[in-house]
């Protein structure tokens, strides 16, 4: 007789307290085949859904999730840390991006050429990929889920998402409520472990048409070089150390504004935020003042209470990387404006608290300036002009993000062109659209998630040639 296999449990914990929210299985290889296999299985039929209802039912899916937004924040905020406002803001995100993917369902099309040859036609037909893995960390679990779950769902793909070991509750409950609005059972699949194990065996089944991947570089790599052993498709959205650029002629407190939103929006714990910061010389010495008076109001606290605007770091070891990129960086020079420890007070003696940081004019090759900083720490340069500012902004492996602050058309023009970066802001702040695509350059990933574009990389486009008959 055959023996059980046993699944072991992870146990997810509050960052701002390190009380248990909830236990979830940690499956491994013969659960994640077992997920392939049922997603596979489904496919046929959601392929043959006519694209409209396809784009209806998951519509669907997106008004049953907002209308739990309140429950699904709430799950969110204890199992990530991140203040309860950006919660919801992150649930409606969710749902904004499937209903434009929803609405997309009735555009999707081949095309048609005429007189290829004598007597012949060519179509193009578009066609999904099959079985698509969705691998998303813990920062954004959901927003991120749905950069890849909206446009691969509208193709006729079935999903199976691998969530962050830590961040699995809410991603289990939008599965839950979407299939009780209708999606057919396993066209989305939502499987918890351990990266290490179930998400390779995940990206290595022969039966996985495309990975789809939100994370840090290294790990980024790692998940490339597995795919390609089986030749799939990939898109990688990665690391991200965003350059934002100040002008002398800029509108300096909307700048402050954006400049404190981008670093501080979820304790610092994003790919795509503002992370390096150059201010032109003249408007240096009243935009620092400006700005650690806007620190300086952003409370600290426990991301239940609806007055916190900056909450726990997700876990230990995300404090201990911040720590040491912080000291490593102080040792070596840079004057430290505000922050750089850890809050005082019994609120925090259990969570993973630490301070919102600004340094002024860290050296060039020092942590902060040349890792990625995936915490509330903001390193200040100070520029000649806009060609120096430039410059600087592109020393860096990454390319994800950036954007410049000015009201000089001709200089904003030639920062959008010359920036390395996926997507550049001009005098706004860092705000994703669905209209628009999304993607890294150099270090920062591989393809497009956002926009019409993202379709693309989960449909294959396969080339008919149509010869006619001879006339009778």
């Amino acid at each position: 007789m055959a023996t059980a296999v046993e699944v072991k449990e992870t146990v997810i914990r509050n960052p701002a307290s390190g009380e248990e929210v909830g236990r979830v299985a940690q499956n491994g290889a013969a659960q994640a085949a077992d997920a392939v296999r049922r997603a596979r299985a489904a496919f046929p039929a959601w392929w043959r859904t006519p694209a409209a209802r396809r784009g209806a039912i998951v519509h669907a899916g997106a008004e049953a999730v907002m209308a739990a937004r309140d429950e699904l924040a709430m799950q969110l905020t204890l199992e990530q840390g991140k203040p309860l406002r950006e919660a919801r803001i992150e649930i409606t995100r969710f749902v904004h991006t499937l209903e434009h993917y929803a609405g997309l369902a009735k555009s999707l099309r081949g095309s048609y050429v005429p007189n290829l040859d004598e007597d012949a036609h060519g179509l193009v037909l578009k066609r999904p990929l099959g079985v698509v893995v969705a691998i998303v960390p813990w920062n954004f679990p959901t927003t991120l889920l749905a950069n890849k779950l909206g446009p691969a769902l509208v193709c006729g793909n079935t999903v199976i998402a691998k969530p962050a070991e830590t961040t699995p509750l809410t991603t289990l409950r939008i599965a839950a409520i979407m299939r009780e609005a209708g999606l057919p059972e396993y066209v989305f699949q939502v499987v918890t472990g351990r990266g290490s194990v179930l998400g390779e065996a995940l990206v290595t089944n022969p039966d996985i048409a495309k990975v789809a991947f939100t994370g840090s570089t290294e790990v980024g790599k790692h998940v490339a070089e597995l795919a390609a052993r089986g030749v799939k498709r990939v898109t990688l959205e990665l690391g991200g150390s965003d350059p934002m650029i100040v002008l002398e002629d800029a509108d300096i407190d909307g700048a402050v504004s954006a400049a404190s939103v981008g670093r501080f929006f979820n304790c610092g714990q994003a790919c795509l935020a503002v992370k390096r910061l150059f201010l032109d010389k003249q408007i240096a010495d009243e935009f620092v003042e400006k700005l650690i008076g806007k620190v300086a109001k952003l409370k600290i606290g426990a991301g239940t209470a609806e007055d916190t605007l900056i909450g726990p770091l997700h876990s230990q070891a995300q404090r201990d990387d911040i720590e040491a990129q912080v000291s490593g960086t102080l040792e070596r020079g840079g004057q430290l404006l505000v922050g750089g420890k850890r809050p005082r007070g019994e609120e925090f003696a259990n969570g993973w608290f630490y301070e919102p940081t600004l340094i002024l004019e860290p050296p060039h090759d020092s942590p902060v300036a040349v890792e990625e900083v995936f915490g509330p720490v903001l390193p200040i340069w100070l520029v000649d002009g806009l060609d120096d500012a430039i410059a600087r902004a592109n020393a860096s492996e990454f390319g994800l993000g950036s954007s410049i602050w000015t009201r000089d058309l001709t200089a904003a023009t030639i920062a959008a062109e010359r920036l390395e970066a996926g997507y550049t802001w001009i005098n706004s702040a860092q705000i994703i659209y669905d209209e628009l695509p999304f993607g890294g350059f150099g270090e920062s990933g591989v393809g497009k998630e956002h926009g019409n574009e993202a379709l693309d990389y989960y449909q294959e486009s396969k080339a008919v040639v149509v010869k006619q008959s001879p006339h009778l």
